[in-house]
């Protein structure tokens, strides 16, 4: 997706095309949030069960705060992704009818979710026999609630997490070294802020996993390494299909993890 120039584009475009497509990100961003609940509050029960306040005040709160939020790192990404050949091709296609500069590739992006869901489920099959015992357990439930579940929070994953660690952070640091070299990145560059971006989000989900199991070396391990090699497979997807493209990728991957992997082990 990275454009054939080694020059520098001038960022020209107006801003109302972008602010459109980040008031959607951050709509849906906002409704993801309040998708995520059922699960956490599977997850973390204790928690949960502690609030000061009622979880709907709890999830109108976070999903308004997600709202600005999301929108204002969509905007902020989008903008800076027209200097460096990172973006939202399908939405500004739909949405300001502008032309599609690569090939979207649907199945290539929902194979490459799955085959990294696949490597995760692999890994922690070796790794997690020497997790230490849980701390907090997730709350018991049914095969088909723990599904459902993990199909709601699916969605977080896909849009919110992707618009966090790609759309912002990843264009952020090519956007920093392109201003700084006033010419288009390397692939080296592109490469780079892939690499720190999966990292961050695997350190990103070491709260939850210090929930349930504490922190140790493999609790830290296991979380970065797994959630890293995921975020690599969305970070190439993100520079080369687009940001759609990642999050479909990052969405099939959680619906084997979230969805799949507990209704196939409540059957096994």
């Amino acid at each position: 997706m990275m454009a054939a120039t080694t020059t520098l584009p001038a960022s020209t475009a107006p801003w109302k095309p972008d602010l459109k497509i980040a008031v959607l990100l951050g709509v849906v961003s906002a409704l993801a949030v309040a998708a995520l609940v059922p699960y956490l509050v599977q997850l973390m029960p204790d928690t949960f069960a502690k609030l000061p306040v009622p979880i709907p005040v709890l999830v109108v709160a976070q999903s308004l705060q997600a709202l600005v939020l999301m929108g204002l790192m969509s905007l902020a990404g989008l903008r800076m992704g027209r200097r460096v050949g990172l973006g939202a091709p399908l939405l500004q296609r739909w949405i300001n009818r502008e032309p599609l500069v690569i090939a979207p590739r649907p199945l290539q992006a929902i194979l490459l979710g799955v085959a990294a869901a696949l490597a995760v489920v692999a890994l922690s099959a070796v790794i997690d026999p020497f997790l230490p015992p849980m701390l907090h357990p997730p709350a018991k439930s049914g095969a088909g609630e723990s599904a459902l579940n993990g199909f709601l929070a699916s969605f977080y994953g896909g849009i919110a997490e992707e618009l966090q660690l790609r759309l912002f952070l990843m264009t952020l640091m090519v956007w920093l070294v392109a201003v700084l070299r006033k010419a288009m990145p390397s692939p080296r560059v592109y490469w780079i802020a892939i690499a720190i971006a999966a990292l961050l989000f695997g350190v990103g989900h070491l709260a939850a996993a210090h929930h349930v199991w504490g922190l140790d070396a493999v609790v830290v391990v296991r979380t970065v390494l797994l959630n890293s090699i995921a975020g690599l497979a969305f970070g190439w997807l993100y520079w080369k299909r687009g940001l759609e493209m990642a999050i479909l990728a990052h969405f099939s991957a959680d619906i084997v993890l979230h969805v799949l992997a507990p209704l196939i082990a409540k059957g096994a």
